[in-house]
C-alpha cells in the first residue's frame, strides 16, 4: 500500500476507481450477519473516500429485492434493491452494479452505511464510512505551547500539546485537560464519530459576553489506536478560535472537521 499512496498523494482519489479490499469485511442487521467477505472492494462515488462493494455470493444472510430503479453512481448505473432480513425489509438499501459499471464491479452490491446496523473491518467496528488507504492520521506529542483565546477570553494555555496530522485537514492541537479553564465551558449534547479517530466523548461550547460559540472543542476518552496519544485530551477547532502556537498566531482555515 505505500507504493500505491504516491498515485494519490493528497488522497483525493479519482470517481470510478475500484481496488481490491485486504481486509475481512463484515456487516450486520438486528444481529444477524448479512455479509461477511474477504473480497470486498473499495469504490470511490466521489473522491475523498470509498465505500465497500460487497460480492452478492458473499451475502450470508439476507435477500436483496429488486425495486426496479436505475440510477446513475459515481462508478456507474446500478440497480436499487431493498434488504430483507428475517422480517426487517429496508428499502433503498442497496445497490447492485449493471454490466456499464467498471469490470470489477460486476456482481457486487454496494450497501447504503446507514441501511445496517454495524460494519466492521477484521473485528474492529468502523464508523460512518470506509477508511480510505489513501488517507493517514497520525498522533505526535510536541513540545509545543499552545494557547486558546475567543472574544478576549483565555480558555486553555498548554506548554505542550499532542498534534494529530490528518490528509486533508488542518493540524488539530489536542491539550491536556488541566490545563482548559472549564470554568469557561459548557457542555453540549453533541457527538460525533470519524471512522479515522473514533467516536467523540464530549463537546464543549462557549458564551462570551460577544456572542455564544456552540461546539468549539471536543475529545475523545477511547480514540482509535492510531491516536490513542490523544485519550481524554482536547482539541478546539481552529476555524473557531485564536489559537497560538509557540506564540504564533495560526490562521483560520476555512473549511470546519474535527
Amino acid at each position: 500500500m505505500a507504493d500505491e499512496s504516491v498515485r494519490y498523494p493528497g488522497a483525493i482519489v479519482p470517481a470510478g476507481h475500484v481496488e481490491p479490499v485486504p481486509r475481512r469485511i463484515r456487516g450486520t442487521v438486528g444481529g444477524r450477519v448479512v455479509f461477511d467477505t474477504r473480497r470486498a472492494l473499495y469504490v470511490w462515488e466521489w473522491p475523498p473516500y470509498p465505500q465497500f462493494s460487497i460480492p452478492v455470493g458473499d451475502l450470508a444472510d439476507g435477500v436483496l429485492i429488486d425495486e426496479g430503479h436505475t440510477d446513475m453512481r459515481g462508478a456507474g448505473p446500478a440497480r436499487r434493491h431493498s434488504l430483507k432480513v428475517g422480517s426487517d425489509v429496508r428499502e433503498g438499501a442497496a445497490w447492485v452494479w449493471e454490466d456499464a459499471a467498471p469490470e470489477p464491479l460486476h456482481g457486487t452490491v454496494r450497501f447504503e452505511w446507514e441501511a445496517l446496523d454495524s460494519w466492521y473491518e477484521e473485528d474492529e467496528q468502523v464508523f460512518v464510512h470506509p477508511r480510505s488507504p489513501y488517507s493517514r492520521v497520525d498522533a505526535l506529542r510536541s513540545s509545543s505551547s499552545v494557547r486558546v483565546e475567543v472574544d478576549g477570553t483565555v480558555l486553555a494555555d498548554a506548554p505542550y500539546c499532542v498534534k494529530v496530522f490528518e490528509t486533508g485537514l488542518p493540524t488539530r492541537y489536542y491539550l491536556d485537560r488541566t490545563h482548559v479553564d472549564w470554568t469557561r465551558l459548557r457542555r453540549s449534547d453533541t457527538v460525533t464519530r470519524c471512522p479515522y479517530k473514533g467516536t467523540t466523548s464530549g463537546y464543549w461550547s462557549f458564551d462570551s459576553a460577544a456572542a455564544t460559540h456552540e461546539d468549539i472543542a471536543w475529545g475523545y476518552d477511547f480514540p482509535t489506536a492510531a491516536i490513542d496519544r490523544v485519550a481524554g485530551m482536547v482539541a478546539f477547532y481552529n476555524e473557531h478560535v485564536g489559537l497560538y502556537v509557540d506564540g504564533t498566531p495560526l490562521p483560520r482555515p476555512s473549511r470546519p472537521a474535527a
